[in-house]
């Protein structure tokens, strides 16, 4: 599953879903690099 990331103030990853870390950030994998960070929630749809 693919899930997006924030490294940092402005930096932004997106890779497969690796795990949950204890304190709340994700690991992803893009290629054969790991990244961790704090996930990305998606907006919620706006009533019309």
């Amino acid at each position: 599953m693919l899930r997006t990331i924030q490294i940092g103030t402005c930096m932004s990853v997106q890779g497969l879903f690796v795990r949950q870390l204890d304190d709340g950030r994700l690991m992803i994998r893009v290629d054969q690099k790991v990244y961790v960070g704090t996930p990305v929630e998606r907006p919620l749809p706006q009533a019309a």
